[in-house]
């Protein structure tokens, strides 16, 4: 019987209680937050945290707070690329973006919050005895690495440099390797470290993360051509694999890079088929 339902109950269980208690001033503040983090959301980034921590053998309670701040980093850049500076979006998932919700300059602080709690909860990690000061240190290295300039805010930059203005293949894989993959890869990453496993374990989740980010990316893009009505890439000029290939060639594209990503998955045998799964749900999701 597969853990995913499971792992994904444990996963919003402990994102309802990671916020700290506020004073009446500053309640508002975690109400913020939580409208964003509650928002809904496939958890695909904390979920393969504690998949991968499992797939090496460690117990994913240990890994839960990991997992829930790669999910903070993931949701505040959502907050902020809602934003009318950025994307400039009125809704996520459905329901009023944060913006809408709270105004601008609360949606800012919110997503501030959010990033400074993720390193909060990799230090309570350690605090509380789930891992080793050690393994709390690299998670700290691997999220700021993997959010930051070499990651997904290198990305960020790039999807900025090229709205209306025209790019090639390298520059969207560049971009997309950033954006969308170095966050996957950072909580492959963060579930191994908090399993103890090896570098060369985690040197292979990172092969699948990139691939498994590409593809996520170009199902992303195939799916928001799909949609009626303008999408925020249309309306901000933006290059995509569906403008640069059309809708079929991307989706073969999508389906080699999810290929590639289950055959970095080898080294972990049996171990990763809740893994694989997730993968190709991926490649075949509806939304």
């Amino acid at each position: 019987m597969s853990n995913i339902a499971l792992y994904v109950e444990k996963i919003e269980n402990a994102l309802k209680n990671t916020l700290p208690e506020l004073s009446e001033e500053t309640a508002a503040i975690g109400d913020m937050l939580r409208y964003s983090l509650e928002g809904g959301g496939k958890r695909i980034r904390p979920l393969l945290c504690l998949e991968f921590c499992a797939a090496a053998g460690g117990n994913v309670d240990n890994a839960l707070l990991f997992a829930c701040a790669v999910e903070f980093v993931h949701t505040y850049s959502l907050v902020h690329d809602d934003l009318p500076c950025m994307d400039n979006d009125d809704y996520r998932r459905g329901k009023l973006s944060s913006h809408k919700m709270f105004g601008e300059a609360n949606a800012l602080l919110a997503g501030d919050a959010l990033l400074t709690e993720a390193f909060n909860l990799l230090s309570r990690a350690a605090f509380e005895g789930h891992v080793s000061s050690e393994q709390a240190v690299r998670a700290v290295r691997e999220l700021s690495l993997l959010s930051g300039m070499k990651g997904m805010i290198g990305g960020q930059y790039i999807d900025l440099k090229y709205e209306n203005t025209p790019a090639n293949l390298p520059v969207l894989i560049e971009m997309d390797t950033l954006k969308t993959a170095a966050l996957i890869e950072c909580a492959c990453a963060l579930g191994l470290i908090a399993a103890g496993a090896d570098d060369m374990e985690i040197s292979y989740a990172r092969d699948f993360a990139r691939e498994l980010g590409i593809a996520f990316q170009i199902e992303d893009d195939v799916l928001e051509a799909s949609e009626s009505g303008e999408s925020s890439d249309v309306k901000n000029g933006k290059v995509t694999y569906v403008s640069l290939f059309g809708v079929e060639k991307a989706k073969e594209l999508a389906a080699i890079h999810t290929k590639n990503a289950l055959s970095a998955l080898e080294r972990f045998g049996p171990a990763a088929d809740e893994i694989r799964m997730i993968a190709e749900n991926l490649l075949n999701r509806k939304n």
